[in-house]
């Protein structure tokens, strides 16, 4: 993965996370949704005053984007998939007929 997959990838990633549509950071972003899901795919440079204004959208620092993804089907992943924390129980409720 390239730089510019990297940065696309951890945009989506962080916009994702926190259930924010690609039109919603535009406009919280001042960049197109074209420009945004062009980047995300890893076909647009972006500038570091770009990439900041996103951050500060996103509420991130900056150096987010350039993180290294983590493997698909990794360990962690697998393993904390559905887990509950230690303490709290998962309530289940059935939908009534």
């Amino acid at each position: 993965m390239d730089i510019r997959g990297r940065v696309g990838f951890n945009v989506q990633r962080l916009r994702r996370e926190r259930e924010i549509s690609q039109e919603e950071l535009s406009f919280l972003s001042g960049c197109t949704r074209a420009y945004l899901s062009g980047m995300e795919a890893g076909r647009r440079n972006a500038t570091l005053i770009t990439l900041a204004k996103i951050a500060k959208a996103l509420d991130v620092d900056v150096t987010e984007f350039f993180v290294k993804p983590p493997k698909r089907g990794s360990a962690v992943k697998r393993r904390t998939a559905g887990a509950v924390p230690s303490g709290r129980a998962r309530k289940v409720t059935r939908p009534r007929k």
